[in-house]
């Protein structure tokens, strides 16, 4: 864990897109599908059938040929009022809480890691509440 997440630093760098060009995919709750799709003004099934790889046991987002999403653009996410779960807790992942080699390397690509105010506690733990209900 780190020493102590209730003096963690974070404010997202306006136009940063680091964390989005990181490899590895994201993956979605039925509710971020529904969400996105309707963002789009699409049917769930019509999202899904364009930019959902899904097995039985996860849904992700397929990856486009010469990009990590289909929805990434220069200056941010083009889907931003409708991010999913993934995207919108970072940096804030269990994972990345709970180990501090693990925060170290994602402060080496996220400039916002370190910068701002300190994040209220209960910030902190309502994004792992949500990691963790939208997992279940």
């Amino acid at each position: 864990m780190l020493p102590n997440p209730a003096r963690i630093r974070f404010t997202c760098q306006p136009g940063c897109i680091n964390c989005c060009n990181q490899k590895g995919y994201v993956y979605l709750t039925e509710a971020d599908v529904t969400r996105a799709a309707a963002f789009l003004g699409l049917s769930s099934a019509a999202f899904e059938k364009k930019y959902i790889y899904r097995t039985q046991r996860l849904i992700r987002l397929r990856k486009p040929a010469r990009s990590q999403c289909h929805f990434l653009q220069t200056g941010g996410c083009g889907i931003h009022p409708a991010k999913p779960t993934q995207c919108r807790t970072f940096p804030f992942w269990p994972d990345l809480l709970q180990d501090e080699d693990d925060w170290k390397a994602t402060k080496a690509y996220c400039p916002g890691i370190g910068v701002g105010n300190f994040v209220p506690l209960e910030e902190v733990e309502k994004a792992l509440a949500e990691m963790r209900d939208e997992e279940e």
